[in-house]
């Protein structure tokens, strides 16, 4: 399998996740199981089914996330000597040049992008476009609309 780039940040969230995961709902689930087999007959207790579905659920995240962990190519961009490039994990601030309206996006791995927090995937065209760029270069992004021309305002690696 390839290695997945992540950042520090991403990375230590799906730790937490995983933590999370192993060490409060894993029990919770467990207890609500034991507590709907004292109940009886199993066919038709809503409970224990209800129970199981969780079970398997979080037993299903906790194998993924320990796989996305396994493949991960975990990139600090603090430590990264990029030459004033945009590269993965760098923010970039850009501005449309047609409408000057400016945006500023960190470039994440796949699992990490939330555009309602400003991290976008290395992945998107946005970034596809952006990478390897300098300050003050224009890109052009093929939007569904027709294609959309940035500058590049500045690049910060935090």
């Amino acid at each position: 399998m390839n290695k997945v780039p992540l950042t520090v940040k991403g990375a230590e969230k799906l730790r937490e996740e995983l933590d999370e995961l192993k060490s409060v709902v894993r029990p919770r689930i467990i207890a609500s199981i034991a507590s709907a087999r004292e109940h009886g007959d199993l066919k038709e207790n809503a409970e224990y089914h209800a129970a199981r579905e969780q079970q398997s659920f979080a037993e299903g995240r906790i194998a993924e996330i320990e796989a996305k962990l396994s493949n991960a190519q975990i990139i600090d961009v603090t430590k990264l000597d990029a030459n004033g490039k945009v590269v993965f994990g760098a923010t970039v601030e850009i501005e449309d040049t047609e409408s000057e309206k400016k945006v500023t996006y960190q470039i994440v791995g796949e699992d990490e992008a939330n555009i309602k927090e400003g991290r976008i995937s290395i992945g998107s065209p946005i970034a596809r476009a952006l990478i390897g760029k300098e300050v003050e270069d224009i890109v052009t992004v093929k939007a569904p609309g027709g294609n959309v021309e940035y500058e590049i305002i500045s690049i910060k690696y935090i």
